[in-house]
Formats: C-alpha cells, structure tokens, sequence
C-alpha cells in the first residue's frame, strides 16, 4: 500500500469570501470549504476539490484592487513583475482541468490570505514543488509551420499556446519556418540540441515527419551509426517531440493524446506528459529512404497520396477527392510480402481495447520469416492505431505505440462492394479484420517486392498460372487501356517513397509529449 505525502502546508484560506481548508503535499493541492452549519443541503456540492501539483502550470500572486474612496470591491489583479514583494495577501493557481473527449484547459482559483507571510509561504512552497517535477521543460525549440492545413499554425501558436507556455515560465525559440524541409535540415546541421529540453512542432503530420527525420538522422550521425544500414539499431533521442496541431488530419496527435486540440497538446507539454512512440527505418537495396512512426500504405493510400499531390490547388478536399477516384479504379497489385512474426508481446491486432501503453520490447527470437504472394489492393503497416476524427478507431485499433511492432494489415483483391465493407469499417465500432479477403500480422520486420521484381523463379511459376502474360505485360506497359497498373508508390506517413521494395524494421523509440 502507497503511504500518503508528507503534509507541506495546511491554512485556512478565503475563496469568494467562503471559507476553505486548502492543503499541499508533495503530490496533491486539495481545498475542502467550511460549513458554519451541520444542516445537510442534499443539492449543494461538497465544496472539497483536489489537484494533482504535476498538473499545476503555475502560481502567482495578486494584489486587491482598490476603488477611489479607498475601500476595497472584492477583486484582484496579477502583481507585475518588479513591484512590491510584500503586498499580496492573495495567490492564483492555474491548473489542468480534465473535459470531455479527452480535452484539457487551463483553471484557475485564487486563494485569499490573511496575511502576507502567510501568502508568501504558500507560493514558496507551491513553485518549490514545482521546480522540482524533472520532467517539466523549461527551455524550447518551436517550429511553426505557416502553410500546412488551412495556414493557421502561426496564428494558432499565437492566440492559443504562447501565453501558456510564457505562464509556465518555459523559455521558447520560435523559429517560422520558410520552405519544405527548412525544419529538417536545421535540426541536422545549425541545432545546438543541448540548449532544449525539447522540440515543439506546430503544424500537421508532414511537419512531424520533419522534426523526426533531422533530430533521428542527427543523433545517429553524433553517435557514429550508420543510417544506411537496415540491421544497426538507432541510437535513441534524447529530446522530447511535442506536437501543437495545426495540419489538415493530425493524425499521429490525435492517436496520442485523443483530440486534435492545441490547448491541451499545450498542456501536456506544459506538464511533462510523454509517450514513447515506435520509429522503423525503411531502406532499400541497403540504402536509406525515410523513418516512420505512423502509417506505411502500399496500394490504395499509397495511390490517394499519390493522386492528391497533383491537386494541392483544392487544400484538404483533395484527399476526398482522390479517395473517391482510387475507390472507382480499385487497382490492385502484385507482389510478395515477407515478415518476421512477432512473439512474446502482449495483445493481439484482434483485440477489442484501444492502448496508448508500450511494452519493453522482447529480446526473443522471433523464428523464421514467413512469405505471403497475391493480389493486393492495400498493403498497410500501422505502428498505432491511426485513428483520426473522421476514422476515431482508425486502422488497427489495438495497435500498441511503443512495443517495437507493426500490424500488417494486407487487402487482397476483392469486389468493390467488399472493399467498400473494409473502408466504411474503419468508422464503425465492427471488427475490421473480421473479413475474409483481409489479414492482419503483428510484425518487428518486413519486405515488400513487386511481382516485377521478383526472382527469375518466381516469374516462372507466375508465368504457369498466368495464361495471358504477353497480353498482361502489354497492358501494364500502357495503362491506358484500363487495366491495373504495375505499381502503385509507398505512402510514408504522407509522403511518397521513391521505391516500391521495401525493407522496414520496427527497433526504437522516440519520446513524444
């Protein structure tokens, strides 16, 4: 059993002229009002309320106004720095406040005491406990994105997020960023990273993806690893990733913290909250292509993405857009995948729970690799649920964020009517993978190859079932005819990979607030 904290302080103090017992311990500020009268009032609240000091944000003192005949009218205003010490007789905390559908925002309560030792030692004490709360950042590097989504991130990092960051005394270097990859490429090259406890990026999943490609690539190259190689293991950050959103989707916030909602991604940073995330590595022939910590989607999201760059002109319906025209062609393609099984974890892709939980990854033997061949309409990776306001349960529901996995989810070909079963599932509460055209895997490594690219063998026996190959290669040599094309392009947490074989390893972790 758990002994409770040392009791620090203990006061009666004054809320709306109602008297109150307010408390702090080392974990919990808690205020409990005074009745002068036992008679029981069934429908007035109970008036007693606790906050943990991790969610504190912060405290400050306030002086009472006065009016001009000198009397007082009850209000306070916040003491501006440089005057007078010893002239409040009252305090405010700021704190989270816990909402609904997983949104925070920033309370607060102003304690009045009777006398200005009295306040004094209470703010001592409560900024004491929170200096010393490790996890809490106190200096920043923000980077704004000011064209991703529908251009608010400069605006929204502004209006929303400065001021609780300045409240919480966090020190921020804001840099705006002026080109694609502007963020990446200072991360690598001009970042002094010992300066920051963290890095804060405001903007979508795109802007995400650069933050984690030069802050990875950055601590591999200090370390001495060599990113080309897809058998060394990343040497892990030692920064936290913070995400305001401000993109078109936000996927990967909306997966971690359950809203697409600046304020509380703010306080969670603001607090110290983490979240150990799964990072893979892809290459191909030995050469480095991208990291990723979301989605890797081969076939249908990979033609989506595809498709909608051409079409940036139309902002964020150009994903619906798209979406529609790829359902309409349902172009399915051929090819192997090889994956090596994942053994002693905890859960299965099938399980009916959402979790935000990692697990230490197992150091067991995973046994041998195993092949699958077909026809496929979508091949997908998800290293967590992807969920997002218009999917909440997402792509694998019960995909866990840090356990060194993937679930590999493969589509085969299918009617449209079965296909169209699959994408609608995707916003309903039915089993996703309770169908029989799709299969799911929970992975640490796989590869993808192209029928075209296959081994001589493998050609040979496609060759044997195929009847038609002079007419098929034909067709894939000119689309135009209606047919399916050869290949369709890796969709890389939004961006497009430059190859269609792949090999991806689920190995590390990076820490996210």
């Amino acid at each position: 059993m758990e002994k409770p904290s040392r009791l620090l302080l203990l006061s009666e103090l004054r809320v709306r002229n109602l008297a109150y017992d307010v408390s702090l311990c080392r974990s919990l500020l808690s205020w409990k009002r005074l009745v002068p009268s036992p008679v029981y009032h069934p429908f007035r609240p109970s008036g007693s309320r606790s906050v943990p000091v991790s969610e504190i944000i912060c405290v400050r003192e306030e002086e009472e106004e006065k009016s001009s005949r000198g009397k007082s009218d009850g209000s306070w205003r916040k003491i501006k720095e440089g005057e007078g010490k010893d002239c409040g007789q009252a305090f405010t905390v700021l704190y989270v406040q816990r909402c609904q559908q997983h949104r925070w925002r920033c309370a607060e309560i102003t304690f009045t005491c009777p006398s200005d030792a009295v306040c004094q030692r209470w703010v001592s004490s409560i900024r004491e406990q929170l200096a010393s709360l490790a996890s809490r950042p106190k200096h920043l590097l923000v980077y704004i994105n000011p064209y991703g989504g529908k251009k608010q991130g400069k605006r929204i990092y502004e209006q929303k997020v400065a001021a609780l960051f300045d409240q919480a005394g966090i020190v921020t270097q804001v840099i705006v960023t002026e080109h694609a990859n502007h963020a990446r490429d200072h991360l690598r090259t001009e970042t002094e990273l010992k300066r920051f406890d963290g890095v804060v990026c405001v903007g979508g999943d795109g802007m995400f993806s650069e933050i984690i490609h030069g802050l990875i690539w950055r601590m591999q190259i200090d370390a001495g690893v060599d990113p080309n190689s897809p058998d060394e293991s990343l040497s892990p950050s030692s920064l936290r990733i913070g995400i305001i959103p401000a993109g078109s989707t936000d996927c990967i916030c909306f997966a971690t913290v359950g809203t697409n909602d600046p304020v509380t991604s703010a306080l969670h940073i603001i607090v110290g909250d983490s979240q150990p995330m799964d990072v893979c590595s892809v290459h191909h022939n030995n050469t480095f292509l991208r990291y990723s910590v979301s989605l890797l989607g081969y076939g249908f999201y990979g033609d989506v993405l595809t498709d909608s760059e051409r079409k940036r002109w139309m902002g964020p319906a150009r994903y619906d857009f798209s979406g529609v025209k790829m359902f309409l062609s349902h172009h399915y393609y051929e090819g192997a995948v090889s994956y090596l099984p994942a053994k002693g974890i905890i859960g299965t892709p099938r399980d009916a729970f959402r979790c935000r939980s990692g697990y230490e990854p197992s150091h067991k033997s995973d046994g041998e690799w195993r092949t699958i061949r077909g026809k496929f309409l979508a091949i997908n990776a998800a290293s967590m649920s992807c969920a997002c306001p218009r999917s909440p349960k997402g792509l694998s529901p019960a995909a866990h964020l840090a356990d060194g996995t993937t679930d590999l989810i493969l589509v085969r070909k299918c009617s449209r009517f079965n296909f169209l079963r699959h994408l609608i599932r995707h916003t309903s509460k039915d089993d996703q993978f309770d169908l029989t055209f799709v299969e799911v895997h929970r992975v640490r490594r796989f590869r993808f190859t192209p029928r075209q690219c296959q081994s001589d063998s493998d050609l040979e026996l496609d060759r044997q079932e195929n009847k038609h190959q002079i007419f098929s290669q034909i067709c894939r040599d000119h689309p135009a005819c209606g047919c399916a094309p050869a290949y369709s392009s890796w969709n890389c947490d939004g961006e497009i990979l430059s190859h269609s074989a792949i090999d991806v390893r689920y190995q590390n972790t990076v820490m996210e607030s």
